[in-house]
C-alpha cells in the first residue's frame, strides 16, 4: 500500500487551542490555504467563523470554511477548486455520521484522499472530525452496554488511514468498553482512544506521536488467545483473553505497522517548523 505523504492530526475533543497552535507553528505558514469543513456540526456558521478567527489570530491570512449537507453539495466547482489548493483541511466536531453521509464517495472526498496520498498536506480534526478519519469509525456503544455483543456499531469512515479505530472524549465519556469491543471483533485494527485536549500526529500512515497533557490509550487485539464473540448471542457479555493495552503520553510513539511502543529521544519532534 502506498505510504501517504500527508500528515494526519486527530484531537479527542474539548479545548482545541493546542491543536490550532500546533498546526500553525509546525505544519503551515501564515500564507497557507486553510479550509475548515463544518459538515459534522449543526451550527456551521458559528463554528466555521470561530475557527476562522482562531487561525487568523495566529496570523493566518487565508482561512475559509465550507458547509456541505443536503442543501450544499460537495462537488461544487468552487469547493473542488478550494480543496485543490488547500494546504490544511480541518474537520470540526459534531456528528461523524454526517461526514459519511454528505462527503463519502464524492469527487471532493476523492480529491482529498488523492492529495493526502500524493502531497505534503495536513488533514486535522477534532471530536467527530477525528473519529471519522479512518476507514471505519465507531458511532454507538455506551457504558455497560458496550460490552454486550452487538451493542457497538461501526461504519465506513473517510479512509485517510486504514485499520485504525479512533475514539474521542475517551476517558471523559467512559468509552473503554466500546473500543475494546470494536478491536476484539476486528483484530487487524488498532484502537486509539483520545482524551480531551490530547491528540495524535500520524506520519507516513504509521508513526503515532502524542501531543497534549493527557493520555492516549492504544488497544491491540492481534494476540488475543480466546474470545467468546462467536459463541454468545446478541446482548450477552463478551469475554476476551490477552487484549493488549498501552498508555501513551507526549514524548512517546506507537508504530501501527509493527505494533511497537517506544519512548522518543529528548530532541524535539521531527517536524520542520514553517514561518
Amino acid at each position: 500500500m502506498q505510504v501517504p505523504k500527508g500528515t494526519l492530526i486527530a484531537l479527542g475533543g474539548g479545548d482545541d487551542d493546542g491543536l490550532i497552535n500546533l498546526v500553525r507553528s509546525e505544519l503551515c505558514s501564515i500564507d497557507s490555504h486553510i479550509e475548515v469543513i463544518t459538515t459534522a456540526t449543526l451550527e456551521p456558521m458559528e463554528s466555521g467563523q470561530a475557527y476562522k478567527e482562531a487561525f487568523e489570530e495566529l496570523g493566518c491570512s487565508s482561512v475559509r470554511f465550507m458547509h456541505i449537507d443536503e442543501d450544499n453539495e460537495a462537488d461544487k466547482p468552487e469547493y473542488l477548486s478550494r480543496i485543490g489548493k488547500a494546504e490544511v483541511i480541518f474537520f470540526t466536531g459534531g456528528n461523524q455520521l454526517r461526514l459519511k453521509e454528505f462527503l463519502a464517495g464524492t469527487q471532493l472526498h476523492e480529491l482529498m484522499q488523492r492529495r493526502f496520498k500524493e502531497e505534503e498536506i495536513t488533514i486535522a480534526g477534532t471530536s467527530a472530525g477525528a473519529a471519522a478519519m479512518s476507514d471505519r469509525m465507531i458511532y454507538e456503544g455506551y457504558g455497560y452496554y458496550s460490552l454486550l455483543k452487538g451493542e457497538v456499531k461501526t461504519t465506513e469512515g473517510l479512509s485517510f488511514i486504514r485499520n485504525v479505530f479512533i475514539d474521542t472524549h475517551f476517558t471523559e465519556r467512559g468509552r473503554f468498553g466500546r473500543l475494546a469491543h470494536a478491536v476484539s471483533k476486528r483484530p487487524q485494527f488498532v484502537g486509539i482512544g483520545l482524551g480531551e485536549e490530547t491528540g495524535i500526529i500520524i506520519k507516513g500512515g504509521q508513526h503515532v506521536e502524542v501531543f497534549g497533557n493527557a493520555v492516549v490509550t492504544v488497544m491491540d487485539s492481534s494476540h488475543v488467545r480466546y474470545s467468546n464473540l462467536d459463541e454468545v448471542e446478541e446482548g450477552e457479555p463478551i469475554a476476551v483473553e490477552n487484549l493488549i493495552m498501552h498508555l501513551l503520553v507526549e514524548g512517546h510513539e506507537y508504530c501501527l505497522t509493527d505494533r511497537v511502543f517506544r519512548k522518543l529521544s529528548q530532541q524535539k519532534r521531527k517536524t520542520s517548523s514553517k514561518t
